[in-house]
């Protein structure tokens, strides 16, 4: 029976078609957008979009697939070919006109542009927006549709380099459309977390192909058969297909019309799609299944490669291809051919029987190296190594992988570099002499993956390879071992870094013991280590520092971070390393600003960003940026810190750093919308932050404050479920003051919220004993203000242990030794000082009168700030100080004032804080309420808060002193309680206060 083949005209497909088309034309006009389109596997896709593109008119259309069968090591595989269509299109004259620069990084991706730059840092970012530039350009006049298929086999440079495109493309006359598998997304998908991401930019719009209705596969049936089909047999056919187009056509390729009611249901899908290669010439279905193996570039395979595997007599391939055609199994695509379907071609390779699939690989591998112009170079390697790893030929599999790591290398492909080398070593111990195949020895191979591991972010797993590198060192001591030991442990301490690890500085130390001074890289150690002795609050011994120092000519023995990062700015400076240049004044500037000197600090960070823009290096500018801003909100200028952390969200954005450095932006982005008291703001930046996987020290840090937010809107039980997750993760359980400090605050705001005083007093002590919390930046003044706010609260809690007072008595020594070494200059920290000297002053037990005065000195100085939460915080103890002192008409004003910015805010804790002294004042919020409701059972207003605190058991002189009267007038109250409830004791009175809800 000869097939019937696809059906010659699209059917229900009109409005998708139609937006398709609309979408392109919005595009076009200067509105960029991206449309993905979705379905399950054969609902249409591929025959939508190559309909698409046979409507619309105007500028061209380009397409790329992403590659099947597991090909790993061949990055921006779809960017690639849509790349070189366009070279193709506009000539490389006109193509290396729209870049700057002539376009060097593309030759990363097209060899055929000439040889790429050296190795750069950042060259990855000039890559992408290269790549940004030629498709704006190629855009003009009429418009660009740039069409990418099956994004579900995407390998992640492709997925760095089209978030990065999505994001930019802005008014270029450019239309991405994007298609993937709907059915493929497992839960542990990379596409899955990119597909959220990507569908809240307001460029990025969806389009879901659904199965074909009853009448439409009626529909198609018809066209395909030239002939309608009865009534039972459409409802047969779309009974078995389930409206799957592709189904429809596999299933009436493979039964007689006549029979279509009788045929037995295939069990599978697969059964259906090979049902139409079964049934070709012996000679036809060999073809076809070598063409399953050779169809790595989609599912496309070239002729001449085919040729050469095939090994047959040409005029019998012809026939065999001929046969394969007419049967609709390939299609003539260009110089090849490709499978009807990718689905087609994985039925066929998949039925391959395991000889048959080794022996097929091995024959395409050895095509290719022996005519390596079969496919283009940049495929090369990942192809040899594909098709030698699946036949099991080891030591050319090993040595194709290493050209293949070397090429991902060199595209900037960390995560497809990685995957190659741990291929590499994976094969290295069954091979013998492995280093001869690849030229270098193991631990070099190592160390490239340690390498490409830190720069695409699999932390973990760089820890585990810089681990066992260095176990397979020698225990020698000449320079070459000691520097490739150096920079592994450089590496290794990195990566410590970002896992929240505490030994990352006992790493960087080993390694500047190693390091030779005058290698390139040791400007760059030296900027790091600096870095981490600002975030420590550490020193560095003079003598570390190999062979002297350049920039130096000091008499003490220890170095600090400003010294050290001095250091690395001469050293860099000498080797022309412009990155570490940038990291050790960005570095050095946050410490002159932190000591105070704020114009002479930002003016160092903003040399450091201006930098890394000339260098191209935005994880440096981004790091600036955030240094940058957390000084501004130390120096409480909150709305010019909003403004440049807006701007470093972008610029993470734009250059697809919003997991590594777009959540330290979002954190202090969210620090300072938290003490503006904007928390729903805060928490939404926080939950979006976390969506991105940043690494797990962003991350938990992300948690803390997302706790300290629960916690003002009264909800404890997400608050202990996040401290029992960050205490078990440990990331913040290092010897850096940010992480410390951060889960040291939540800690003790968790215990004070339950009433735990003395357990908050010990994680304050802990902290102080453990770091220098002076090096904690804006945390510093945060911390002690709740470590005095904790002091303060100790004066009237119970004892826990014997020793209580002596604790209290430590916390105010470190508080006293400590508030005064901070600079107080300027407003915020003014503020700051204030509240903590206030706090100390009640501990102290100062009289009514000075403790009223303290917090109107805090009122006052908080409202020369943006403090909001501080502010309702000094506003509630002003106002419980001036209650004290007698002043109800100043207590009442300056309670409803904190009341209304705790609503305003929604700090549901604070409103209850003010509640609760509201009613022991017997004052109403509302300063134009009418008397309040009646308390219960004929009581006063007052005898209502006495009963209710010796519900509690309070004595009549705890109670006195709750309600700031004296203990003869609490003991006349009770008397007048137990008169009109009619009871004979406290007891009782107590069980009666739990009867009327007051407890």
């Amino acid at each position: 029976m000869s097939s019937h083949g696809t059906s010659p005209v699209l059917v229900g497909r009109a409005t998708e078609l139609r937006a398709l088309l609309d979408h392109a034309h919005a595009a076009r006009a200067g509105r960029a957008g991206t449309l993905l389109l979705c379905g399950d596997a054969g609902v249409g896709k591929s025959r939508l979009l190559r309909e698409f593109a046979e409507h619309l008119d105007g500028g061209p259309v380009v397409a790329g697939g992403c590659l099947e069968l597991g090909v790993d090591g061949l990055p921006f595989a779809p960017f690639v070919t849509v790349l070189r269509q366009l070279l193709r299109e506009l000539g490389r004259e006109h193509l290396t006109e729209l870049v700057a620069g002539g376009g060097r990084e593309l030759a990363r991706l097209l060899p055929e542009l000439g040889e790429p730059p050296g190795e750069h840092r950042e060259a990855r970012n000039r890559l992408f927006e290269q790549v940004l530039r030629v498709l704006d350009g190629a855009a003009e006049p009429a418009g660009l549709t740039v069409v990418l298929e099956d994004l579900h086999w995407a390998d992640a440079a492709t997925r760095d380099l089209l978030v990065f495109l999505v994001r930019n493309l802005d008014t270029a006359r450019v239309q991405i459309v994007a298609s993937y598998r709907s059915d493929d997304l497992h839960r542990s998908h990379p596409l899955r977390r990119l597909l959220p991401e990507l569908e809240r930019l307001p460029t990025v719009s969806q389009l879901t192909l659904r199965p074909l209705s009853l009448e439409e596969v009626a529909q198609q049936a018809a066209a395909i058969r030239r002939s309608e089909l009865a009534p039972e047999q459409v409802a047969a056919l779309y009974e078995r297909t389930a409206g799957n187009p592709l189904f429809v056509e596999s299933f009436l390729d493979s039964c007689v019309l006549e029979d279509i009611l009788d045929s037995p249901v295939p069990s599978q899908p697969r059964e259906l799609l090979l049902a139409g290669v079964d049934r070709l010439p012996e000679q036809a279905r060999s073809v076809v299944r070598m063409a399953s193996v050779g169809a790595v570039d989609g599912d496309h395979v070239g002729h001449a490669l085919l040729a050469h595997v095939a090994r047959l007599d040409p005029d019998e391939l012809d026939d065999a291809l001929s046969s394969a055609v007419n049967a609709n199994i390939l299609r003539v695509d260009g110089q090849g051919y490709r499978f009807r379907h990718a689905l087609l071609r994985e039925a066929v390779h998949q039925e391959l029987l395991p000889g048959a699939h080794a022996r097929l690989h091995l024959r395409f591998a050895e095509a290719l190296e022996a005519r390596p112009g079969l496919v283009p170079a940049d495929r090369l390697a990942a192809e040899q190594a594909h098709h030698f790893h699946a036949a099991q030929e080891l030591p050319r599999a090993l040595s194709a992988a290493w050209w293949a790591a070397v090429r991902a290398g060199e595209a900037l492909a960390f995560a497809e570099q990685l995957r190659m080398l741990e291929r590499v070593l994976e094969l290295w111990e069954r091979v013998p002499e492995a280093g001869k195949l690849v030229a270098t020895d193991r631990v070099k191979v190592l160390e490239y993956a340690v390498a490409a591991a830190l720069e695409c972010g699999e932390f973990r797993r760089g820890r585990e390879l810089a681990d066992l590198a260095l176990s397979l060192l020698p225990d020698s001591d000449d320079t070459g071992t000691r520097t490739v030991r150096a920079v592994i442990l450089r590496y290794r301490g990195r990566i410590r870094i970002q896992l929240g690890h505490d030994d990352a500085m006992a790493d960087l130390l080993a390694a500047l013991d190693l390091h030779p001074p005058e290698h390139h890289g040791y400007g760059w150690l030296l900027a790091i280590i600096a870095r981490e002795l600002m975030l420590r609050g550490g020193t560095l011994p003079a003598e570390r520092l190999t062979g002297g120092t350049i920039a130096l000519d000091t008499a003490h023995d220890r170095l600090t971070a400003a010294e050290v990062a001095t250091e690395a700015l001469a050293r860099s400076t000498e080797h022309g390393d412009l990155c570490a240049v940038s990291d050790a004044l960005i570095t050095r500037g946050t410490v002159h600003g932190e000591a105070g000197d704020t114009e002479a600090g930002a003016e160092s960070m903003r040399r450091g960003i201006t930098l890394a823009e000339q260098v191209h290096e935005p994880e440096l500018e981004l790091r600036g940026i955030g240094n940058l801003s957390s000084l501004l909100r130390d120096n409480g200028r909150h709305r010019e810190a909003l403004d440049l952390t807006a701007r470093g969200l972008e610029r993470a954005r734009e250059v697809s750093m919003l997991r590594s450095k777009g959540a330290f932006i979002a954190l202090n982005r969210a620090e300072i919308l938290f003490e503006l008291g904007e928390l729903q703001e805060a928490a939404r930046i926080i939950d979006a932050a976390l969506s991105w996987s940043p690494a797990p020290l962003h991350a938990s840090l992300l948690k803390v404050l997302r706790g300290r937010i629960a916690l003002l809107h009264g909800d404890q039980d997400t608050v202990a479920a996040l401290l029992a997750e960050l205490r078990t993760n440990g990331v913040l359980l290092t010897s850096r003051v940010q992480s410390v400090v951060s889960l040291a605050m939540l800690t003790m705001e968790a215990a004070l919220a339950e009433g735990a005083v003395w357990p908050a007093v010990d994680t304050a002590l802990r902290t102080f004993e453990r770091i220098d919390v002076r090096a904690g930046a804006c945390y510093r003044w945060e911390f002690s203000n709740l470590a005095a706010r904790t002091l303060s609260l100790s004066r009237g809690a119970p004892a826990d242990t014997p020793d209580r007072a002596g604790r209290a008595a430590e916390l105010r020594r470190r508080l006293v030794d400590f508030y005064p070494t901070i600079t107080s200059e300027g407003p915020a920290r003014t503020a700051h000082r204030d509240m903590v000297r206030a706090r100390i002053a009640a501990f102290d037990g100062a009289g009514p009168a000075a403790l009223t005065e303290a917090w109107e000195r805090a009122v006052a100085s908080t409202a020369g700030t943006e403090y909001r939460l501080a502010r309702a915080d000094a506003l509630l103890h002003a106002a419980d100080a001036a209650a004290n002192h007698g002043d109800r008409a100043l207590a009442a004003e300056r309670l409803r004032a904190a009341a209304d910015i705790a609503k305003e805010l929604g700090a549901v804790q604070v409103e209850r804080r003010t509640a609760d002294l509201a009613r022991r004042l017997g004052l109403s919020l509302d300063a134009s309420a009418s008397a309040p409701p009646s308390p219960p059972a004929g009581l006063t207003a007052r005898e209502t808060e006495v009963l209710r605190l010796l519900a509690h058991g309070y004595t009549n002189a705890q109670i006195a002193a709750e309600l700031f009267i004296s203990a003869k007038t609490a003991s006349v109250h009770v008397s007048h309680i137990l008169a009109k409830l009619g009871l004979p004791n406290r007891g009782q009175a107590a069980a009666r206060a739990h009867e009327l809800g007051l407890a």
